[in-house]
């Protein structure tokens, strides 16, 4: 396990929730992955992420998903793609993605309290 980080640090990381509006392939990526754009309401709009979910997910069973993203993180260009949030997920066993996500509908941006 890694260092101990105080609560105020824990406080600068911006999570939210947002909703997959739209997922396509990301041939160019060195590992595979898609291209997300996810809606985080009003307040921080429409995101592009990359993510590397190829194995448990499809481009159809992705949109309408709401997931958890960081918001505040610089942008991170991957190829010629520029990815604004890091979409949140654990390793399975296998070491492949699954998607961190809310067990009830919450308002996009929603911020994790």
């Amino acid at each position: 396990m890694s260092g101990d980080i105080s609560y105020a640090d824990f406080e600068k990381i911006d999570i939210r929730v947002g909703t997959i509006i739209e997922a396509e392939p990301f041939p160019e990526a060195r590992k595979p992955a898609f291209k997300l754009k996810i809606d985080f309401g009003s307040e921080i709009g429409v995101k592009k992420s990359s993510a590397q979910i190829t194995v448990h997910y499809t481009l159809d069973n992705l949109v309408g998903r709401q997931v958890l993203g960081v918001v505040n993180f610089p942008p991170r260009q991957i190829g010629p793609f520029r990815s604004e949030v890091l979409t949140l997920g654990f390793a399975d066993k296998n070491g492949d993605i699954v998607l961190a996500s809310v067990e009830q509908a919450v308002p996009n941006g929603q911020k994790m309290c």
